[in-house]
């Protein structure tokens, strides 16, 4: 087996077709990719698996392409994908434990399940289909030890269907392997580096079953703050070339990254800081995030090839070919409303003695803008956010007075007051739900209480604002009229969050990359889609524009700054994912 991993649901389906023949043409006979259940199921009881969610499509193009397929269902998927997979709803559940026996998450799981399973299992190559395995739950030993739960989940696959191979995934670690395994299920191993140790740790519990790295990490993924991850080329290719001089089969991870669009990115948390996930999931990838193909690929391309002999369109230069992208150049001005302004007319408000959480509004992902009226005494005043995650910009009578993250709530903000009432906001935004490790699930919002002093303040009204379900085109007519606006905002004035509007006009649809210099963070559509975030501490500076997001004509770029407004946007010659950093994973 001969993998690479592509995830549908980070690709546009319109690409489908163009990523998957790259990574054909690179020497790949099989494709992996997991099934994220909160894509499909948002919303309990309502399931999806329409236009981008149409993994079936994608699964039969696959095969129609010449192509094996590996799926890796999880329930839990962790990917750097907003709470590992794991629907917002379930992990609202009061009193739920996750990945594990607890009979609520169960009867959830099995619920989904009875959705998913049988779409699969008539794709299986017993039935005609390309499926040739199926994944049980993922890397289950970097989590627990549960093993009548993760025995569960290979029956409850087996009962709806599955009878190709089924495998387990997990680090090449006593602990991990401890975990994770079931006895009679092949017990694969994800690494990024010593194949060697890898296959002598199976080899010593296992014997002589196959070897099989269902994840070799030939780049890595990023987050903010922190330096852009890459991997030399020779170095990916001299590992694949031992692991499969010694029998293996392997699974690139990623072979294309793809883009976690909208409002999916990730987090993770070290255990003193989170870690948010970049919008990109370039991921260093052979085939990068806008279908380009790197000197990765073509060093790949070269080991997979000697042990496969030539093959057939490997030497198509369609597939080598970067594809069509737009030239650079600066937008014309921006179009600007007051942030607040707009986000006060939009979504919907529910009052409450205490700050609401996203759990509490039913919410997962975006904004929720709280308001109160408390007395701040005359003088200087510390006002504290506890429990905050993640992020919070805090406004007094309208002015941005600064901004809390997790890490730093305690400390809490030294404002000025008069002895009589103001009005409060903190627009509260959850960075990305966690996909990794004991945090798995938790809440976002203010899960605590604010403090005036050591006062405790009441009185909330809490706005849910969904911007990956809030029509762009309203949240811009929320608001009066627009009033043109300069393209960076006088320093005298101080920090002014905006919504803004620019129009990009194209003659013939071509990828893009999208930068906002100056622009401190915040969230951009092209047209009605939500691209992602971005954020000036980077490492990410550009956001890919998918060409099928685009028609000719004029396209509307929508830009939500929380802060202030940049200079102008510009379209980038290439992407601009950071300074690169060296950086190869050893368990």
């Amino acid at each position: 087996m001969l993998s690479g991993s592509i995830h549908y649901f980070r690709v546009h389906p319109d690409l489908w077709e163009d990523r998957l023949l790259r990574l054909r043409a690179m020497g790949l006979n099989t494709v992996d990719t997991y099934v994220p259940w909160n894509w499909h199921e948002a919303e309990r009881g309502t399931f999806d698996f329409t236009g981008w969610r149409d993994v079936e499509r994608f699964v039969r193009l696959a095969g129609d392409l010449g192509l094996d397929v590996v799926v890796r269902p999880g329930p839990y998927i962790c990917a750097e994908w907003d709470n590992g997979g794991l629907p917002a709803w379930l992990t609202a559940l009061p009193g739920i434990r996750l990945r594990c026996s607890d009979e609520t998450y169960l009867a959830a799981v099995a619920a989904w399940f009875d959705e998913l399973v049988p779409r699969l299992a008539a794709l299986q190559a017993v039935r005609g289909g390309p499926v040739v395995a199926v994944q049980v739950e993922n890397e289950y030993g970097s989590f627990g030890d549960d093993h009548a739960y993760v025995a569960w989940v290979r029956d409850a696959l087996v009962d709806r269907g599955i009878d190709e191979l089924l495998f387990t995934a997990d680090g090449p670690t006593d602990l991990m392997l401890d975990g994770g395994t079931l006895p009679g299920v092949l017990a694969a191993a994800t690494f990024g580096s010593r194949p060697g140790q890898a296959l002598d740790k199976l080899t010593a519990r296992r014997g002589e079953q196959p070897f099989v790295c269902a994840e070799f990490w030939n780049g890595w993924f990023d987050h903010w703050g922190d330096p852009h991850h890459v991997r030399g080329a020779d170095s990916a290719a001299a590992d694949v070339r031992e692991l499969l001089d010694l029998g293996g089969s392997v699974s690139l991870y990623m072979a294309h990254g793809g883009t976690s669009f909208g409002l999916t990115a990730g987090a993770n948390h070290d255990g003193t800081r989170l870690q948010p996930t970049v919008t990109s999931y370039d991921s260093d990838a052979a085939v990068a995030e806008d279908g380009s193909v790197t000197p990765k690929f073509f060093a790949l391309r070269k080991v997979l090839n000697e042990v496969r002999g030539d093959v057939g369109d490997t030497q198509d230069d369609r597939w080598i070919q970067p594809p069509a992208r737009l030239g650079a150049r600066t937008l014309p001005p921006v179009t600007t409303r007051p942030l607040l302004t707009v986000l006060r007319a939009s979504g919907t408000e529910v009052g409450s003695t205490a700050p609401l959480t996203f759990e509490q509004l039913g919410q997962n992902a975006g904004l929720v803008l709280h308001t109160a009226t408390p007395v701040l005494p005359a003088g200087d005043t510390t006002l504290s956010i506890l429990g905050l995650h993640d992020r919070a910009t805090v406004y007094v009578d309208g002015h941005e007075v600064g901004v809390l993250e997790r890490e730093t709530s305690h400390l809490g903000l030294t404002v000025r007051g008069h002895g009589v009432p103001v009005r409060l906001e903190i627009l509260v935004e959850n960075l990305g739900r966690i996909n990794y490790g004991p945090r798995l699930g938790e809440h976002k919002g203010i899960l605590g209480d604010v403090l005036v002093e050591r006062r405790i303040v009441h009185g909330w009204t809490s706005r849910s604002l969904p911007l990956d379900l809030l029509p762009v085109d309203g949240l811009w007519a929320a608001a009066p009229a627009p009033a043109a606006a300069p393209a960076a905002a006088p320093a005298a004035v101080g920090p002014q969050g905006v919504v803004a509007r620019v129009t990009l006009d194209v003659d013939v649809p071509a990828d893009a990359f999208l930068a906002l210099p100056g622009w401190r963070k915040g969230f951009v559509w092209v047209n009605d889609v939500l691209l992602g975030r971005y954020w000036e501490r980077g490492p990410q500076h550009t956001l890919y524009v998918p060409a099928p997001l685009l028609h000719a004509g004029s396209n509307t770029v929508t830009v939500l700054e929380l802060h202030a407004v940049g200079h102008d946007l510009e379209l980038t010659a290439s992407a601009v994912l950071g300074e690169p950093e060296e950086y190869v994973e050893e368990l």
